[in-house]
């Protein structure tokens, strides 16, 4: 893996969207941001632009409306990059699941790479999820680059 390559992998640059959760789960991203969890510690910068991010993190569950925006950012990312559904409205569509304007947990507009459920999720299970994402992120990259000497 080279210097740029495994800099990348070693720092990912996050943006986070909110698909309309509660905001349990946003408040609870915040908290990783804090001191006392330090989820930059893993070189993770939240990042506003998708163009620049390796990592989407979505709360809320999928739904008419938001379904078109969620695409267009996660087509603007480049590759590689992974999703990651954070709380049970993301992963299922969560209470809301039978509404009629609901289609679900994010899974169905994007693919999604890992699922952190929970109702909010606890900071330390994001803290999980998001180091379980960075080695998924350096899988997608070797094969990325294995794909580029092939």
């Amino acid at each position: 893996m080279g210097l740029v390559t495994n800099s990348r992998v070693k720092s990912p640059w996050i943006l986070h969207f909110d698909c309309g959760s509660c905001n349990g789960c946003d408040i609870e991203i915040l908290a990783c941001l804090t001191p006392m969890y330090d989820i930059e510690r893993f070189g993770m910068v939240n990042m506003g632009n998708p163009k620049h991010a390796d990592v989407l993190v979505v709360t809320g569950s999928a739904n008419r409306r938001n379904a078109r925006v969620l695409k267009n950012l996660y087509e603007q990312m480049p590759e590689p990059k992974v999703v990651i559904a954070i709380g049970s409205c993301a992963c299922t569509g969560g209470v809301f699941n039978e509404c009629p304007n609901i289609l679900g947990g994010v899974d169905k507009v994007i693919p999604v790479d890992v699922y952190i459920p929970g109702c909010a999720v606890k900071p330390e299970a994001i803290i999980d999820g998001a180091v379980l994402a960075l080695g998924k992120l350096a899988e997608k990259k070797a094969k990325a680059k294995e794909g580029v000497r092939a």
